[in-house]
């Protein structure tokens, strides 16, 4: 998705080149394109088939992408309203009706325990301490061999988790992991 002022552009498949609102909020930081080119190269471009997990939607950017490419089901997970609000419209532009946006706080929603998910996408807000809160809480939400895309303002370790690949673009930070007994 091209970045142009308060818009997003999906990259790849059915949706390709639509462009797409991102509200003007503080913090909200579409990932880059060359990250979300890189991150669809290493998860196949084509998701045929595959449930994804969008956690800390904002612009939706990656979950948007994984529906283009095939997803039968799409989560977009937004605690604030106003960005929610965004990705229903965007939703409902593209008639994306694989696609489900929940306002809703991410760790609710994972201890929840509603489902499985092949990918699921964790880009919280960079100053937080969410991505410690919701680490412990993806193992149950994640299918046999399914993958988790973290992105991180640093370069960081995870416990438990196998780095199966990683990218570094400017200030973001991207990891694809599988759980260290999964592998």
């Amino acid at each position: 998705m091209t970045q142009q002022r308060n818009k997003v552009r999906i990259i790849g498949g059915q949706y390709r080149r639509r462009l797409l609102e991102v509200p003007a909020v503080e913090g909200l930081r579409p990932t880059p394109d060359r990250v979300r080119e890189t991150l669809f190269n290493w998860l196949g471009q084509e998701l045929d088939g595959l449930r994804c997990l969008d956690l800390f939607a904002g612009s939706g950017a990656l979950g948007f992408e994984a529906a283009s490419r095939g997803a039968k089901e799409v989560v977009l997970v937004e605690k604030v309203r106003a960005v929610a609000d965004t990705l229903h419209r965007n939703v409902q532009l593209l008639g994306a009706t694989q696609i489900q946006v929940l306002n809703q706080d991410a760790s609710a929603y994972l201890s929840a325990g509603q489902g499985q998910f092949d990918v699921i996408f964790v880009d919280p807000p960079y100053a937080s301490a969410l991505l410690a809160q919701v680490l412990p809480l993806l193992p149950a939400r994640l299918a046999a061999g399914g993958r988790v895309y973290v992105e991180t303002a640093a370069a960081r370790e995870f416990a438990g988790w196998e780095v199966l690949r990683s990218i570094r673009a400017g200030l973001v930070h991207g990891y694809l992991l599988a759980q260290e007994s999964s592998i």
